[in-house]
């Protein structure tokens, strides 16, 4: 028998309808089906709505079938098919569907759904759309009372614009308060900047990432790239800090090349020159590749263009820069202040310093004055090289749904729980149709883009493959005082990186290694600042001052200096003698990473020990001192030495040589400080100094023990062609 209108009890709930029969079957068991305006009221409050319900009392499983909704607290539920197990309270549905949540927006194939724990099970090609993010991805658990979500595979989370991305295999995100942790293979992508590890914590209202474990950061615009054990982005100012072994790796032209010009400071014209031939190269080379590309790599092709000159001819070498913190930002282009070294190959004007007695047995006092250290500067935009991350774009479904008359999203997230007695007393609403509904979610899953898993690994190596290849285009760099003209052509977006590291940096390079307290290194001008106890070993020679500052240019070192109290150090055979070059500051040029020219200034010392290589004896001592020294090679073969006002050169036999004449003021020799290689440089930290240490001379039984180096060797030479027996006689 049909009924109209029927209210049935069963277990506690409440089904009404339209019109509905009761029947059983061959062994008694009951079942009730019902048409039209059907409800299903819990006594939990959990109401469900259909168009149709064919219900088992026996099992108590309800099958509601079109326009169904379950509202479930500040839950909503809709789908064309649902399953609903009402002793398990579990809602299950095959077909498609949505769930809606305090403002969260999740659709999928398939779902299952537990009233008791709030908690929802999605499956195949998962959407969910908040006010704040978008996420992708095949499996996921949702609990409605907290909000969070729960990965199991492949997962992006992106910002409604798309720059921003977090991916994972497997964690959790909290979409009330943004908040991330993951746990496999785990990236997060913002333009040009990628952060990895194996451990992620990400917030989006400070906007502040961790990574901890195996962390990699790159940005392919300023083909800058870290790794270390622990590190934390800052979005607000673009910074990372990297720390626990933290290595930055910095790629350098070793070898001369064809294309390297011998550039001269008083030859501007040459070097303009060249830079405008090598931009338009590389723009020709850039329109030639572009025709062959599709659309899609045209790109990422665009970034890696090199001339192939380069690839060919140019030997690359890495250098390797650590310290207890390393701290990276990018900063505008105009507070950027370069620093103005006023250095000239030429040799720049002289430094006059008060007269010296230049007696045997006088000490000189240098009255070095203090230096402060600019750390801002000022430079050319760079020519950044970058990767798009392709993003689904669904802005025009959700303006569909929206647009749509027939869409209930916001209505059912609206409408109160109702009552099984006012659904007895009262005419229920006409039920909206959610087919609009249904059909805008399956479109939406249609053109969402779900991670396979392998995404997150192209990117990265495609990021550090980009950073990894050098940047051709060259720099011009405005000093401090440019006018105000040539300022303006910098546009005011442009940007640029500054790196700090802080407390025992070590740098390392197959040829050259440093260390110091702190490094400030800006990248508009590749400009390396050592800064507390620096000290740099190349070519044999160690080196220390105050301060040292030096340039890359063209992935080259291009020039060095020494500031304040400035030495250049060498051991002499298996002995504890050691050639010495001292001065207020020195200034070294280099040309294909070789010194080209040298100049040491303000009272400036070279002390050198002549040597018998056959009998592998010291023979005597050179002292030369003057306001400058000047120094010029070629192929590491020194082919001019002048000494500048004040000259005084002197000439001591072997056994004259004694501590009061063996070692200049201010020596230093920390050959124990040097890093000898890449895995030395990460495991082992500067030794401290005992008071007075620096300036002792060691035992004998820890010298070098060395032969003379090319350079120093070659200073002996060429003092002895320019000092005679009979000017130094006298004196001796």
């Amino acid at each position: 028998m049909i009924f109209y209108r029927p209210v049935y009890e069963h277990k506690g709930s409440t089904l009404s309808a339209d019109s509905g029969y009761i029947y059983e079957d061959e062994v008694k068991r009951q079942f009730f089906e019902a048409f039209g305006n059907v409800v299903i009221t819990q006594p939990s409050g959990t109401v469900i709505y259909s168009d149709y319900l064919h219900y088992d009392a026996a099992a108590q499983q309800a099958r509601l079938t079109k326009n169904v909704r379950m509202v479930d607290g500040a839950s909503t539920l809709t789908t064309n098919y649902l399953t609903y197990k009402m002793r398990s309270k579990v809602g299950t549905y095959t077909g498609g569907g949505r769930i809606i949540s305090q403002g969260d927006t999740i659709t999928s194939k398939n779902a299952h759904y537990f009233e008791n724990t709030k908690d929802a099970y999605f499956r195949n090609k998962v959407v969910v759309r908040t006010p704040n993010v978008k996420i992708y991805t095949d499996t996921m658990r949702y609990n409605s009372a907290g909000r969070m979500t729960y990965f199991f595979g492949p997962t992006n989370i992106k910002d409604p614009v798309g720059e921003k991305n977090l991916y994972t295999e497997k964690g959790n995100y909290n979409t009330g308060t943004g908040v991330a942790d993951f746990n496999k293979n785990n990236l997060y992508t913002e333009g040009s900047k990628f952060l990895k590890g194996d451990s992620l914590h990400y917030e989006r209202e400070t906007g502040i990432g961790k990574a901890f474990r195996n962390v990699v950061f790159v940005d392919t615009l300023d083909k800058f790239y870290a790794y270390g054990g622990f590190g934390l982005y800052r979005q607000s100012d673009e910074s990372i800090t990297m720390t626990e072994k933290p290595l930055i790796i910095t790629l350098v032209k070793n070898d001369s090349t064809a294309n390297d010009p011998k550039v001269d400071s008083t030859e501007n014209t040459v070097e303009t020159k060249s830079r405008r031939e090598r931009r338009r190269e590389q723009r020709e080379l850039e329109k030639e590749e572009t025709l062959e590309l599709d659309t899609d790599s045209s790109q990422t092709a665009e970034s890696e263009i090199t001339p192939p000159e380069l690839k060919e001819e140019a030997k690359m070498d890495s250098v390797f820069l650590t310290a207890d913190t390393l701290f990276s930002k990018v900063i505008l282009l105009k507070e950027y202040i370069a620093l103005d070294l006023k250095l000239d190959r030429s040799g720049g004007e002289l430094i006059v310093e008060e007269d010296v007695d230049y007696g045997d047995d006088e000490d000189f006092d240098l009255d070095a004055d203090s230096m402060e250290l600019d750390v801002d500067s000022t430079a050319l935009p760079l020519k950044p090289d970058s990767i798009q991350i392709a993003t689904a774009d669904l802005d025009q479904i959700d303006a569909l749904q929206k647009s749509n008359p027939d869409s209930t999203l916001k209505k059912i997230s609206q409408k109160p729980v109702v009552q099984a007695k006012k659904t007895q007393n009262k005419k229920q609403e006409e039920p909206l149709s959610i087919e609009a509904t249904i059909k805008a979610d399956s479109l939406t899953r249609q053109h969402a883009i779900i991670p396979k898993g392998s995404e997150a690994d192209d990117l990265m190596n495609n990021a550090l493959k980009v950073a990894q290849t050098p940047d051709t285009t060259a720099k011009t760099i405005p000093p401090t005082g440019t006018d105000s003209t040539k300022m303006s052509n910098i546009p005011d977006t442009a940007r640029t990186r500054i790196v700090k590291a802080y407390y025992n940096v070590r740098l390392f390079k197959s040829d050259l290694q440093a260390v110091a307290d702190s490094v400030y290194y800006g990248m508009a001008d590749s400009m390396f600042r050592f800064m507390g106890r620096p000290m740099i070993w190349a070519q044999g020679s160690q080196i220390s001052a105050d301060t040292i500052f030096m340039q890359i240019l063209n992935q080259q070192l291009d020039n060095a200096l020494l500031k304040e109290n400035a030495m250049m150090v060498n051991a002499v055979l298996d002995t504890v003698k050691f050639n010495q070059l001292k001065g207020r500051k020195i200034t070294a040029f280099f040309t294909n990473s070789n010194i080209d020219r040298l100049y040491v200034d303000g009272n400036a010392e070279n002390l050198v020990f002549s040597t018998n290589d056959k009998l592998g004896i010291i023979t005597e001592m050179f002292h030369d001192r003057g306001a400058r020294i000047k120094v010029k090679m070629e192929g590491k073969k020194i082919i001019d030495y002048v000494s500048v006002r004040k000259v005084d050169q002197k000439v001591y036999p072997f056994k004259m040589v004694n501590q009061d004449n063996e070692i200049l003021p201010g020596f230093i020799w920390r050959p124990q400080d040097r890093p000898t290689s890449k895995e030395d440089l990460l495991n082992r930290k500067r030794e401290i100094p005992k008071e007075g240490e620096m300036s002792e001379v060691p035992p004998a039984n820890e010298g070098e023990g060395t032969n003379p180096p090319p350079l120093q060797k070659d200073l002996i030479e060429a003092v002895q062609e320019e000092v005679t027996e009979e000017t130094l006689a006298p004196k001796i």
